[in-house]
């Protein structure tokens, strides 16, 4: 892959980023549940950190960078997504993070596959992992919210 089309790459990445960031901030505004707008707050500043994450690599050497590969549940995966509006209820708002934290991971992972080399190749299966783990707390989270009867006390 040539170095200006990795730069390329990783300015959408970046773009793609920023977008989850806002969607996550917008979601926490909307969401009236404290626990809730926490874990959106934070993810908004998971987001953040990958943008700066992206951000540096543009300048640095990733080679190595490693990352805790998280588990994909794929709860979330046949979930349809209800609109983002004003009246939004948590576990729609869960359901929206959920395919969010899937379509970058899948982006990431098809970025791998695509890259020719092994650094490039590293950068997004490590970006996809991320992403993957925040897939995997969002899912606990909704499994315990909408099956409550599967939590045991």
């Amino acid at each position: 892959m040539k170095a200006e089309d990795a730069k390329k790459i990783i300015a959408t990445a970046i773009d793609r980023e920023v977008e989850a960031y806002t969607f996550y901030r917008t979601i926490a505004d909307k969401v009236k549940d404290k626990v809730l707008k926490d874990l959106f707050d934070e993810l908004a500043g998971e987001e953040k950190k990958h943008r700066e994450f992206l951000t540096a690599f543009l300048t640095k050497d990733f080679s190595k960078m490693k990352f805790a590969a998280g588990h994909d549940y794929k709860v979330g995966d046949t979930l349809p997504s209800p609109k983002l509006t004003a009246d939004l209820k948590p576990l729609e708002g869960l359901v929206l993070a959920i395919r969010k934290e899937l379509e970058a991971m899948q982006m990431y992972t098809q970025l791998a596959a695509a890259a020719e080399d092994t650094e490039t190749q590293l950068l997004f299966s490590q970006l996809a992992n991320m992403e993957r783990g925040h897939k995997a707390r969002l899912e606990d989270i909704y499994t315990n919210m909408a099956f409550p009867e599967n939590v045991w006390v």
